[in-house]
């Protein structure tokens, strides 16, 4: 059995020009990537990425073909206030990722609790051999 190995290939370039797009100030590239964790149960895949301060509103999660996309956006609110530092990325987010054969995309879930995004991904139900007596 192969290992599922969830980065795509655009994901992986994303990484390599992460910073440069990021100062670049291209227009539609994301600026910040959120963490996620990725793991597997014998029934679903779950991906968990922190997104504190993103709003349901400002996010979108598709399937397109084989890949799942998370993006969307934090904004930042300064509301009159007199910032010294600011070390947390704003704007656009944009992640991808491809899914294994076995996801049953019809009944893909997402929770947002505590600005952590939770998507279950099952599994497909497997039909088991039978046996068949003869009679």
């Amino acid at each position: 059995m192969e290992k599922w190995d969830p980065l795509s290939l655009r994901e992986r370039i994303n990484k390599l020009f992460e910073v440069s797009q990021a100062s670049s100030g291209l227009p539609d590239s994301p600026t910040w990537a959120p963490v996620v964790d990725i793991y597997e149960t014998s029934e679903e895949f779950v991906v968990k990425a922190e997104l504190p301060e993103v709003t349901e509103s400002n996010m979108n999660i598709t399937v397109e073909g084989n890949v799942l996309m998370i993006g969307g956006e934090r904004k930042f609110h300064c509301e009159g206030r007199s910032y010294y530092q600011v070390e947390r990325a704003y704007g656009g987010f944009s992640r991808s990722f491809l899914l294994p054969a076995d996801v049953d995309k019809d009944n893909i879930t997402a929770t947002l609790n505590d600005g952590i995004l939770k998507i279950v991904l099952p599994k497909k139900v497997k039909d088991l051999p039978r046996h068949i007596e003869i009679k």
